[in-house]
């Protein structure tokens, strides 16, 4: 055994666990995704399984490219976005030169702190002295979203301090898209995206990114071969013409938040406002035995003890009749 070696990343979307354990169907509220996705035509040639799937991926760097205005040096892509964060610690700290140190504010998504350690860094309470400032934007879980101009503020620190930013915007699309960063082009800025959050496609596994063409070329070295398989592939080409119409969702999800919220705190618990699809909730007693009772009536809540938050739960915005039995169940086991 290695010593001192890192613990996994607990994560939601514990939806097919739970149904594979009990074979009882469940709602699954830990999971973040859009409650209402495009609905669009897709399909596969299954003569492309015959095929490797071209290693290069010119064509969707290319469908990527002109949806964002980058050119395709400057996108990456992977086995959805996580991948990408691996890759990209695993390329940024291997400069033996440069420090070995990141910066992450919390409460937030745990997989940048397991994949910097995981590339031998170690973590830092001064931004300044980091070689890379993770941000997430909107954040998880809290749900707050910076505006673009405050995100260029830290990009302009991180460059007068010779530190990457790293900005996730995996959840942007689900928020507001006009405060992205995906648009700038500057050698210390990297930002992350994922289509699999906007069109409730979890299982496709997809993730993209944008930077500058020779941190790309390392990030393209270094993931795996093949690393985006035909059928996401061929999801991603097709569901990136349909990004316009998350307007709708945004929308929805506006609505069905603003109830949620309200329905929580009359339950007594106090919501941290949020501009994206999820809501991070304070119960005011431990989660644990709460988001146990509350997988006995078949709703599954992210337990927010991982991120330091022993005390609350996270939960996907849904439709209102899912909203409606997340609150019935909550109700009776807060009783």
């Amino acid at each position: 055994m290695v010593v001192g070696f890192p613990e996994r990343a607990v994560h939601g979307g514990l939806g097919k666990r739970q149904l594979e354990k009990t074979r009882k169907s469940v709602l699954d509220f830990s999971a973040s995704v859009n409650p209402c996705p495009p609905r669009f035509a897709w399909n596969l040639d299954p003569d492309c399984l015959k095929y490797y799937p071209d290693d290069s991926y010119t064509e969707l760097k290319e469908r990527i490219g002109k949806v964002f205005h980058r050119d395709p040096a400057e996108i990456c892509v992977g086995n959805g976005s996580i991948e990408l964060i691996r890759v990209f610690c695993s390329v940024v700290f291997r400069n033996p030169s440069a420090p070995r140190s990141f910066f992450v504010e919390a409460p937030t998504f745990g997989e940048y702190d397991l994949s910097a350690r995981l590339a031998g860094a170690a973590r830092t309470t001064d931004p300044l002295c980091a070689a890379v400032r993770f941000l997430c934007n909107p954040n998880n879980p809290t749900g707050g979203l910076l505006p673009k101009p405050e995100v260029l503020d830290r990009l302009r620190a991180a460059k007068e301090s010779g530190t990457v930013l790293f900005c996730d915007e995996a959840f942007i699309e689900l928020s507001d898209p006009h405060q992205s960063v995906s648009d700038v082009r500057d050698p210390s800025l990297f930002v992350l995206r994922s289509l699999t959050k906007s069109f409730s496609v979890p299982g496709i596994r997809f993730g993209y990114g944008f930077g500058d063409p020779a941190l790309i070329g390392m990030i393209e070295t270094a993931r795996s071969p093949w690393c985006v398989n035909a059928y996401a592939e061929a999801y991603a080409m097709e569901a990136l013409l349909h990004l316009d119409e998350l307007e709708a969702s945004r929308a929805v999800i506006e609505k069905e938040r603003a109830f949620l919220a309200a329905e929580l705190e009359a339950l007594g618990m106090q919501c941290t406002p949020s501009q994206v699809n999820y809501l991070l909730a304070d119960c005011g007693r431990q989660a644990t035995p709460l988001c146990e009772a509350l997988a006995e009536r078949g709703v599954l809540v992210r337990d927010c003890t991982s991120f330091g938050l022993p005390e609350s739960i996270r939960v996907a915005v849904m439709n209102r009749e899912e909203n409606r039995i997340l609150i019935e169940a909550l109700a009776a086991c807060v009783q």
